[in-house]
């Protein structure tokens, strides 16, 4: 029997009055069809599936299970995806470190620890989100030492950034290159103590960042509260943040291009919904649809922000990413990583660019 998700029985529990599901209630039509998709599919493996609409179906195979791959971690956040070598690179965001898992070989630590200096003052320390340049090499989100890293071939780290106009950066999240090379990513104050209040902080905001190839650094959007997971539509013309505000949880779009981001608008909010978890982690797939953490697992949406279905595993997931030949859906979530294989796919990090 499959055992019943963590979102199920926080509604079931009734931790607030409204119903679990999308920031606006479905219409009594999709209620109807998130039942009868989710009787006819029978048990989906290490979690569940919640179908709210018929479209879906073309997105996450009815017959899709998710499987539990790997296991044991304290907070396991910030998947990327090598293609050369099939592995699933992924941070724990609580124990220092940087692991690894493959088919062939399982798992394995990559990285340990990822910071061995100075704590005081700091609430988190290890990396957070990963993906790879265009050289194949793991870039990193580093928490502790405030920064974004190169995992260089030899073992040695490099600096890709750490400071805006002389400041040193907050505590960087998450990121992802665009089409011309450009690395864009989130910069909220997680890793200190205190967070705005901390004496570490050098930045009067939380950022949204893109560093060019040719190393000039721009503010896009300083105005979200928790700036968090970061995504790019297939043509690079569109910007997806997630906001990881308890108060505000809202995934963001702002229209991009070489000037700027600019028309930012909501693209979904979940604040009033029941399910534990605050937008975090996102990918998008080669149509626009974006697979996104938050409030019951990770949300399937169309690019207007229609919630389509929830993908859930049986632990909460803080982030996901492409894997396998692009149609392989990676999951972390707490102590754990899952896998779901998909009817779509999504681009793959690294130096294979196109879809």
């Amino acid at each position: 029997m499959t055992r019943a998700p963590w979102w199920a029985a926080a509604c079931a529990a009734g931790l607030l009055a409204i119903g679990c599901g999308g920031g606006m209630a479905p219409e009594p039509a999709d209620e109807a069809v998130a039942t009868d998709a989710a009787e006819a599919a029978g048990g989906s493996g290490a979690g569940t599936i919640q179908r709210l609409d018929p479209r879906l179906d073309a997105l996450v195979p009815p017959d899709a299970v998710i499987e539990k791959v790997a296991e044991g971690y304290v907070f396991t956040e910030g998947p990327a995806w090598d293609r050369t070598n099939s592995t699933l690179y992924f941070s724990d965001v609580r124990g220092n470190a940087v692991y690894q898992w493959s088919e062939a070989d399982g798992p394995g630590t990559l990285l340990e620890p990822v910071f061995d200096g100075d704590r005081e003052g700091l609430a988190l320390i290890s990396t957070n989100g990963l993906t790879l340049d265009e050289n194949n090499l793991l870039v990193m989100c580093e928490h502790g030492n405030r920064r974004i890293s190169r995992l260089e071939a030899d073992g040695s780290r490099s600096v890709v950034v750490d400071s805006y106009e002389g400041r040193r950066l907050n505590s960087p999240n998450d990121l992802v290159y665009g089409p011309d090379g450009s690395l864009y990513f989130t910069d909220p104050p997680y890793g200190m103590e205190g967070q705005e209040e901390s004496p570490l902080r050098e930045l009067d905001f939380n950022g949204v960042f893109r560093l060019r190839p040719d190393g000039e650094l721009e503010l896009l959007v300083s105005d979200m509260s928790r700036p968090n997971g970061i995504a790019l539509a297939p043509d690079g013309a569109t910007l997806y943040v997630a906001n990881s505000d308890s108060n505000s949880r809202v995934w963001m779009a702002y229209d991009l291009d070489e000037s700027g981001a600019s028309n930012g608008r909501v693209l979904r909010d979940v604040t009033g919904d029941a399910a534990p978890g605050n937008p975090d982690g996102l990918k998008v797939d080669q149509t626009g649809h974006l697979f996104a953490t938050g409030p019951g697992g990770v949300l399937v949406m169309t690019p207007e922000g229609e919630h389509l279905g929830t993908i859930a595993p049986d632990e909460r997931p803080a982030n996901v990413a492409w894997g396998g030949g692009g149609n392989v859906l990676y999951m972390t979530a707490s102590t754990g990583v899952y896998r779901v294989e998909l009817a779509t796919n999504g681009k793959l990090p690294g130096s294979f660019r196109p879809y």
